[in-house]
């Protein structure tokens, strides 16, 4: 009886597991099959895989001026992933180290900037940035997301480097090495799991987010792939070019794919540290 109860529990388990693959890989498959599809071509997107033509993605490189826009997403990404790591990891480490309730203040502090979503703020902030005359460029959008991305940051990395032994620090500082130098060289490099952990989740919401540079930015050159795919969903006087949008959604998560091939080790191993640490 017990092991047919198991087995029966293992089959359900297994057919849960079946249609929650099938319910989350159905769009990816859809929006893949039409984006090889012709602009013109509005048969049913469940009918897959009915044509193989690059010209939607032809014209989603073009319109969208791919190469502008994926240097902008580029330049946004990887400036607010570093100084997220850089002002995360120096915050956290006076709040880990210093057992003192001002620290467990500070502590609270940045945690309490999680239950604040950003949305709510984002019209005083944004008269703020009128009044100090802060233009609209392609870095507006990365003040915002490193504050919004420094509370959650600075809560991982202080876990994390609570587990960091304070022995070794100790050791160097008895060899002479100053407070930047311990810092620098002996904690940050043992932090590497937090920080594959951080550039992953606040990588990825940064290059996807569309938001922020909807509001903040104004100029079509500074736009970042998110909303350049916008122009094809179209308005009342044209129509949407669906086939053209899902290339173009093809084509914004493409070097993304394409890093984590590449790095999918150091992803996985980084992570997977990470939460045994934590």
């Amino acid at each position: 009886m017990k092991n047919g109860k198991l087995k029966a529990g293992t089959i359900a388990a297994y057919l849960f597991l079946i249609i929650y693959s099938v319910v989350s890989i159905s769009p990816l498959v859809i929006v893949l099959s039409s984006s090889f599809r012709k602009p013109e071509n509005m048969t049913s997107p469940l009918k897959l895989f009915i044509e193989f033509s690059p010209e939607s993605y032809r014209t989603a490189f073009t319109k969208m001026g791919f190469m502008t826009e994926f240097a902008n997403s580029l330049i946004t990404t990887a400036g607010s992933v570093i100084v997220i790591v850089l002002i995360a990891t120096m915050a956290s480490y006076p709040i880990a180290r210093i057992k003192r309730k001002s620290s467990r203040f500070l502590y609270y502090f940045f945690i309490a900037g999680l239950v604040i979503p950003a949305q709510m703020v984002i019209v005083p902030v944004a008269q703020v940035f009128g009044r100090l005359n802060i233009p609209n460029s392609r870095f507006t959008p990365m003040i915002m997301f490193i504050t919004c991305s420094l509370p959650f940051s600075t809560f991982l990395f202080t876990g994390f480097m609570k587990g960091v032994p304070v022995e070794i620090e100790e050791v160097a500082y008895m060899e002479g090495a100053s407070l930047w130098t311990r810092y620098f060289k002996v904690v940050f490099p043992l932090l590497k799991p937090a920080t594959v952990s951080c550039v992953i989740t606040q990588g990825l919401w940064i290059w996807n987010d569309y938001f922020f540079p909807m509001v903040f930015v104004s100029k079509r050159a500074h736009y970042s792939l998110p909303v350049g795919m916008i122009q094809f969903l179209g308005d009342k006087e044209n129509p949407a070019q669906w086939n053209v949008l899902f290339a173009s959604c093809v084509l914004c998560a493409l070097p993304l794919v394409v890093v984590f091939m590449l790095l999918q080790k150091q992803f996985v191993n980084g992570i997977a540290a990470g939460a045994v640490k934590g």
